[in-house]
Order: structure tokens, then sequence, then C-alpha cells
């Protein structure tokens, strides 16, 4: 099964090809479970008022993005900004997704079940993160901010909150450094100047309505945009773009 990156984004159209390889891939969990339709559970950090907003919306995405024959069970848990998931929020999934918002509160939210996502994802269950849900699931998660030694390196309103680029360990479930919205926000030049900086080895940056999928038959690219390759290299800093 595969780790599925989504950079965020609403766009109905490009629904299906974000969303379709996690639920076939859940579908597909579901069957060699004996059940008739894969359970899908999705947590989501969502601040005050706007819970019922997140869980309808999740629920007709997902709904509208399942093959007709088989659709999606969506079980979606939400905790407020300070809050933390329980091992209940994904017990009995045959696929997690984990959704957007504020990202230093996703990394908090998500420690207590960690080890258990990490669990499921090396026993074969499917998983997606979506814009905060994809930062954290690298080993090293690049938080948010948006100036590096005071210098501006991406636009503040892109900075989750957070002065300084921070980085800290995320959930483990991918060994590379993602941020998103890379597009639409600029969040482009953070990862790049985070990676001259040293504070990490390089990464991805993901488009938004883009989905980068990491498993066992390779990597994927699939939806509107780009995702952006940047490494270090002996000459600075490098950046390709990979299409779908």
């Amino acid at each position: 099964m595969s780790v599925h990156l989504v950079g965020g984004g609403w766009t109905p159209q490009h629904a299906e090809a974000v969303y379709g390889p996690f639920l076939g891939e859940a579908g597909e969990a579901a069957s060699r479970d004996g059940a008739d339709r894969p359970r899908v559970a999705v947590l989501v950090v969502a601040p005050p008022g706007s819970g019922a907003d997140e869980r309808a919306r999740w629920t007709a995405a997902l709904e509208a993005a399942s093959p007709a024959d088989a659709p999606a069970d969506v079980m979606v848990t939400i905790v407020g900004e300070d809050g933390e998931f329980a091992a209940s929020a994904v017990a009995g999934a045959h696929g997690v997704l984990v959704g957007g918002g504020l990202t230093p509160a996703y990394r908090s939210a998500v420690e207590p079940v960690a080890g258990e996502l990490r669990r499921l994802v090396a026993s074969g269950l499917p998983y997606l993160g979506f814009s905060a849900g994809a930062a954290i699931a690298a080993d090293t998660a690049l938080l948010g901010g948006w100036r590096i030694g005071g210098v501006p390196v991406a636009p503040e309103e892109a900075a989750e909150d957070l002065d300084d680029v921070t980085v800290e360990a995320g959930i483990g479930l991918v060994d590379l450094t993602i941020d998103c919205h890379a597009a639409q926000w600029g969040t482009l030049t953070r990862l790049i100047a985070a990676t001259e900086a040293g504070l990490v080895d390089g990464g991805i940056a993901i488009d938004e309505d883009t989905l980068f999928s990491i498993g066992a038959a390779g990597l994927r690219v699939a939806g509107a945009g780009s995702v952006w390759s940047v490494t270090a290299g002996d000459d600075g800093v490098v950046v390709r773009s990979i299409t779908g």
C-alpha cells in the first residue's frame, strides 16, 4: 500500500484523481477483511464552530470520489486546535486520511496515535495526508514559519502562526520533508531556503489539487499541478518539477 500526499485544494473536478488511488487501496484492504465497503477514518483539527462544515465537506468529497459499487464509509473525528486524537479514531479503518488546517496543531493532535499510524501503514493500509496531514507525514516535518534569521523566505500569510521557519520530528511515514500549496501560496521558496540553511535535507513541495504517492509500485503524480523536488547539491540548491 501507499502513502498519498496532497498539496491542498478543493476543486471538485480533480477529486477523483487526488483521492481515487487512496480509496482504491482502502477498497482492496476492505476486500481482504471481508467487508463490503471500505471504512475510511478521517482525522480533522478544526477551530471552534467549523466542525460541522469540515465533517460535511470531507464526507461529500470522499463519497463523490468513491467507486459507485463500493462507496466509502467515511468516519470523521474532529478535535479542537488544542486537542488530541485517541486510538479509537482509527480503529477498524481500512485507510486513514489526515486533513488540513493549522500544521503545528495537527502535529500535536496526532502525537498519541503516531505509533498506530505507522503500524497501520506497515501492515498494508493506505494513508492520505492533505496539506497539514501531508506535511506531518515526514520524518522531518516543516511545520511553517516565514523567516529564517529574520529574513523573509515565504509569504507571512503561509506561516501557520509561526515566525521562524520551524522543523520538528514528524510521524515518520516518509523520509522526505514536505511543503504544500506550493504554487498557490508561494511556499516553494520556504523549502528552498530551509534546505539552503541546512534545516532540512531537501524535500518536495506539492501544488494544490495535486497528488504525490509513494508505494511499492514507485512514485506517482496526478491531478492539476506539479510536485517540486528540492535537493542540496554541491553548487547550491537544485529545484526540479515533477508532473503527472
